[in-house]
C-alpha cells in the first residue's frame, strides 16, 4: 500500500553522497573521481554538470531519435494514415524518462532537490580521454516515498535493530514507475564492460558515502540480471501492460475479447461520454500554458486526495512541455466548453507510457476512458507495440492489460540486513510469480485468440 506523503523531510544534518576520492591524484573542480579499470567514475549533484549532449549520448543515442513529428488530433477523428513509431525494433528503444530533457525538468522545477528528500547524486563514468561513456540517474533519499517499490518495512526493521536506513541511494526516475534502462551507457564494443563497471562503482560509492544501500528500481530484466551477478539482491513485482497484437483498429482489439468483455467495454466507453463530454489528444504545439494550468489543477485535486501532497510542481509541466512537447500526449476531456479531466502520457519509440491523471468533475468510467481506452486507441493508430499504464491496478486486466513482471536490484551494505532481505525476497519472488500466473488465467481474450505482440 502506498504511504501517505506528508511534509518533505528536512535534509539539514543528513549527509549527501560524498564525492568519490581520486585514485589517481587527479583533481577536478566539479567532482573528484576514482579510477576503476580504465574508467573514472564521479558523482555530480546536478544533471547540468553533465550537459545535454553528453547525457543523451548515453541515454538517447542517435539510433533512437529524440524527436517525433506527431501533431495533436481529436480522439474522435484520428488521421487516416497514422505515422509509425520514431524508430524500429531493430534500433535502440527510446525511453523518454531517462533523457536529459525529462530529468533536467525535474531539477529545474524543484520537483527534486532541496527539501524534497530527492537529492541528485548522478554517477558519471568517463573514458581516459574525458569522454562521458556512462551516466546513472541517482538520488540520495531521506525517505522511501515516490518510488513505487516499497521498502519501508525494511527500513523499520533495520531501525528497530539500531541501524540507520536513511540516507540511501536510489537509482531511478523520480515518481515514475516505468521500466527503462538505469545504467545508461554510450553504445560501443565495450558497452557491456562499462555497464558492469558502473554497477560495481555504485557499490563503491555506497561504501565510501556511508549510505545503507543502492536501490535500482524499474530496471530492465537484463540489467537486474547483471546487477544480481555483482551481488545485488533481485526483486520482482507486477504491473499491467497492453500489448498490440497487430491491431488495425480498436474494433479489432475488441474482437479479440470474449463477448461479455466486449459488451462491458463498449458500455463503459459510452457511459464515460454520456454527459456531453468530448475527448481530445493534445501534443506538440497544442500544449499551451492554459492547457498546463488546467491539467495542473486536475493533478493537484486528485493528487492531494491520493498522496497528501503531489510531487510535481507547476513549473515542471511548462519546462517538460517546452523541452519535449512532441514526446507528450495529453488526453483531455472537455464538457460545457471547459477542460474537466486529463491524463498525461509520454511517447517512447515503442511504448506509450501512461503516467498520472486528474479531474475536477467525476463521471462514471471517465478514468478508464482517458487512461486505458484512449491509450489503446492512440497506440493502435500510431503503431506502438505496447502501453504501460503505470503501477498497480488488477482492474486493468478486464480491459486488456496483462500482468507483466517488473524488476529491481538492491545492494544492502549491512550483511545481517542483507541476509534477512535475501530470505524475504526468495519468498516474495515466488509469490509474485504465482500471482502473475493466476491473474493471467483471468485474461479477457477469447480462448482461440493467441496474444502475440507486434
Amino acid at each position: 500500500m502506498r504511504g501517505t506523503l506528508g511534509r518533505p523531510d528536512d535534509f539539514r544534518g543528513v549527509p549527501t553522497v560524498k564525492r568519490v576520492p581520486s585514485g589517481t591524484g587527479h583533481s577536478d573542480e566539479n567532482a573528484q573521481a576514482t579510477t576503476m579499470s580504465e574508467l573514472r567514475i564521479s558523482v555530480v549533484d546536478a544533471i547540468r554538470a553533465v550537459g545535454a549532449e553528453s547525457w543523451d549520448a548515453c541515454a538517447a543515442p542517435p539510433a533512437a531519435p529524440g524527436g517525433c513529428a506527431l501533431v495533436g488530433q481529436s480522439a474522435t477523428a484520428p488521421p487516416a494514415k497514422a505515422p509509425g513509431p520514431p524508430t524500429s525494433h531493430a534500433q535502440v528503444a527510446l525511453n523518454p524518462f531517462v533523457t536529459y530533457a525529462f530529468l533536467s525538468s525535474l531539477e529545474e522545477s524543484k520537483s527534486v532537490g532541496g527539501r524534497t528528500g530527492w537529492l541528485p547524486q548522478h554517477v558519471v563514468a568517463k573514458a581516459p580521454d574525458g569522454a562521458v561513456v556512462a551516466v546513472v540517474p541517482c538520488y540520495a533519499k531521506s525517505h522511501s516515498r515516490g518510488e513505487y517499490v516499497f521498502d519501508r518495512g525494511w527500513a523499520e526493521a533495520y531501525e528497530r535493530a539500531g541501524g540507520s536506513y536513511y540516507p540511501k541511494l536510489q537509482v531511478a526516475v523520480p515518481f515514475t514507475p516505468a521500466t527503462g534502462p538505469r545504467l545508461l551507457v554510450r553504445p560501443g564494443p565495450q558497452a557491456e564492460s562499462v555497464r558492469r563497471a558502473v554497477g560495481s562503482g555504485l557499490i563503491e560509492i555506497c561504501r565510501l558515502s556511508g549510505t545503507s544501500g543502492v536501490h535500482v528500481t524499474f530496471a530492465t530484466e537484463t540489467e537486474a540480471q547483471l546487477l544480481g551477478e555483482l551481488g545485488y539482491l533481485r526483486r520482482t513485482d507486477q504491473q499491467f501492460h497492453w500489448e498490440n497484437a497487430g491491431f488495425s483498429t480498436f474494433h479489432d482489439f475488441l474482437a479479440a475479447l470474449t463477448a461479455r468483455k466486449r459488451k462491458t467495454i463498449r458500455r463503459e466507453r459510452q457511459d464515460a461520454l454520456a454527459n456531453g463530454i468530448t475527448v481530445h489528444w493534445l501534443t506538440g504545439s497544442d500544449l499551451t500554458e492554459s492547457v498546463w494550468d488546467a491539467f495542473f489543477e486536475f493533478y493537484m485535486e486528485t493528487g492531494s486526495r491520493k498522496w497528501g501532497r503531489p510531487y510535481l510542481t507547476r513549473p515542471f509541466y511548462s519546462l517538460v512541455g517546452e523541452k519535449m512537447a512532441d514526446r507528450i500526449l495529453l488526453v483531455m476531456a472537455k464538457r460545457a466548453g471547459r477542460w474537466i479531466a486529463g491524463a498525461i502520457n509520454f511517447i517512447g519509440s515503442d511504448t506509450l507510457f501512461g503516467r498520472h491523471w486528474g479531474a475536477i468533475e467525476h463521471h462514471p468510467f471517465l478514468h478508464f476512458e482517458l487512461c486505458y481506452y484512449q491509450a489503446i486507441d492512440y497506440a493502435i493508430a500510431h503503431k506502438l507495440p505496447r502501453v504501460e499504464a503505470g503501477a498497480q491496478g488488477e482492474h486493468k486486466i478486464s480491459r486488456g492489460y496483462m500482468p507483466t513482471t517488473t524488476h529491481s536490484a538492491h545492494y544492502i551494505a549491512d550483511p545481517a540486513l542483507r541476509r534477512a532481505i535475501a530470505d524475504y525476497l526468495v519468498r516474495e519472488r515466488a509469490y509474485v510469480e504465482a500471482v502473475g500466473t493466476e491473474l493471467a488465467a483471468t485474461a479477457p481474450y477469447r480462448k482461440d485468440f493467441v496474444l502475440e505482440p507486434d
